[in-house]
């Protein structure tokens, strides 16, 4: 009898524990499932797909986005480090893609390099990535500074 009384209180115990993780624990887990899993993966990895240049933010003094390389267009990156891009009279171009990292007073910085080649015309484009950012699954900015400016490139899928 006393061996019973002792599962009983074990099993009230642990239903009262239950009745405060249980809700918290499934809460967890649903909002784990929820989300997007491109958080876990590497930038090499995210980077992969079709993006598209959405918008420039200037900011400092004397800025002016003709300087940059890309103002607007559509890269497609690929897992082996090519890329193609399409400017926007759809003149195409293809080339490779890297991401550096480094860390800088405890702070992770992505450098991206883009290296893009008009065969036919003989045209390259380079363009360096200061620091790039992924501000969401489907969204990314790269920032090139210059001088007493820098400009946001932002891209979406």
């Amino acid at each position: 009898m006393h061996f019973l009384r002792l599962v009983g209180n074990f099993i009230q115990e642990l239903y009262g524990m239950k009745s405060f993780f249980l809700p918290l624990l499934l809460s967890a887990f649903i909002l784990f499932c929820g989300c997007s899993k491109d958080i876990l993966k590497s930038y090499d990895e995210r980077i992969v797909g079709t993006w598209q240049i959405t918008d420039i933010d200037k900011v400092g003094i004397g800025s002016n986005p003709s300087s940059l390389t890309f103002r607007e267009g559509t890269f497609t990156f690929y897992e082996n480090g090519t890329l193609e891009y399409f400017d926007s009279t759809n003149k195409r171009y293809t080339g490779s893609w890297e991401i550096n990292k480094k860390t800088v007073n405890n702070n992770t910085i992505r450098n991206l390099y883009i290296t893009a080649i008009d065969f036919t015309n003989q045209t390259v484009l380079t363009e360096i990535y200061d620091d790039m950012q992924f501000t969401g699954t489907n969204r990314f900015r790269g920032i090139t500074e210059t001088g007493l400016h820098k400009y946001i490139t932002h891209f979406r899928r």
